[in-house]
């Protein structure tokens, strides 16, 4: 397929354009470039495309496309409420009017990069699944649930939206984020000697590897249509639903010289769920996730040695709020976060 890939120079585009490529997809990016500079490694090569804002997206973008894959947005909670109406005019309308031009277009299929975040506080310890009533408690996650609704309306015998929640993304990417929880844990025991845990550590997280969703879209991508259509699904392996203390522990393991302190100075934190990954799977026969808690920890600070991760990376070019508040302060974007 010509498969056009939003956010294609982030930290899930860049791990996901070449398993797209080497899947035989033609790959056609589009990204504004906010954070394409956050690199750490070597990159591999960035598909043709776009740079534009996801505000800014017309039908010319679309045009001529099969399938697009859309994972750009302001990707996290801090920075879904620096400004919570940016957030739903990025993450919900620009996302929305993306889709009716790819449907007038006649792209046939539409995968969205959700999240489990949108079961919040879910309560209790039990697995929730794809049905289980939506909590979300963030304008970040609240912006993804406007999405699925309103996106859900668009399909029809010709335009077949798939709705991808993803369990938190961890996991090596040339384009780094070091504000995601095992990210986070292991850059600052690297660069400190410390895994330090700010919450009680109590609430319970899904993890996924960066890989792992790549080859998740890329299935969803060549499903069969009766198999995707309208649906969505959670995706991630229930052995990655963890703690966040058991995260801080496997960082440890894969560490042993770091010391653990959790400090619960945050308070309690009402995210947490604990979720139930079957549907993919049984959609998608065959696909497991490969990547444990463990090897992730492992491979992260395997990259930080060989490619010499320094503190300041940690606390500010990996940092989206940071880099997004050096940028603004530089002058480089405006209030809006447009590119000047």
């Amino acid at each position: 397929m010509r498969v056009l890939l939003t956010g294609h120079k982030g930290y899930l585009g860049t791990v996901m354009a070449p398993v797209l490529a080497e899947a035989g997809h033609e790959v056609i990016g589009l990204d504004s470039g906010l954070f394409e500079s956050c690199v750490l490694g070597p990159l591999p090569k960035d598909p043709d495309g776009y740079e534009v804002d996801l505000r800014d997206v017309t039908a010319e973008h679309v045009s001529g496309v099969d399938a697009v894959i859309h994972l750009a947005a302001l990707s996290n909670d801090p920075l879904g409420s620096l400004a919570p109406e940016l957030t739903y005019d990025i993450n919900h309308h620009a996302s929305v009017r993306l889709a009716k031009l790819a449907k007038e277009a006649g792209v046939k299929r539409y995968l969205y990069a959700s999240t489990c975040s949108v079961y919040g506080a879910s309560g209790g310890d039990g697995l929730v699944d794809e049905d289980a009533p939506l909590r979300p408690v963030t304008p970040y996650a609240e912006s993804k649930v406007r999405v699925e609704d309103d996106v859900q309306d668009l399909a029809d015998d010709d335009f077949s939206p798939v709705f991808m929640r993803n369990a938190t993304a961890f996991g090596f990417s040339p384009r780094l984020r070091s504000d995601i929880v095992l990210n986070n844990l292991t850059a600052h025991a690297y660069v400190s000697g410390e895994v330090l845990v700010l919450s009680d550590g109590t609430p319970w997280r899904p993890l996924v590897h960066a890989k792992d969703i790549a080859r998740a879209f890329t299935a969803a991508l060549d499903a069969p249509k009766e198999a995707v259509h309208g649906k969505a699904f959670n995706i991630g392996t229930e052995r990655n639903n963890v703690t966040v203390a058991e995260i801080a522990q496997q960082v440890v393991e894969a560490m042993p010289s770091a010391t653990l302190r959790i400090t619960g100075e945050s308070g309690a934190d009402p995210r947490s769920y604990r979720v139930d990954f079957a549907r993919f799977r049984e959609a998608i026969p065959g696909f497991e996730c490969d990547w444990s808690v463990k090897d992730g920890a492992l491979d992260l600070i395997y990259a930080y040695r060989r490619h010499g991760l320094t503190e300041q990376d940690f606390k500010q070019r990996f940092t989206r709020l940071s880099v997004l508040n050096a940028r603004t302060a530089a002058g480089e974007i405006d209030e809006t976060l447009r590119r000047r």
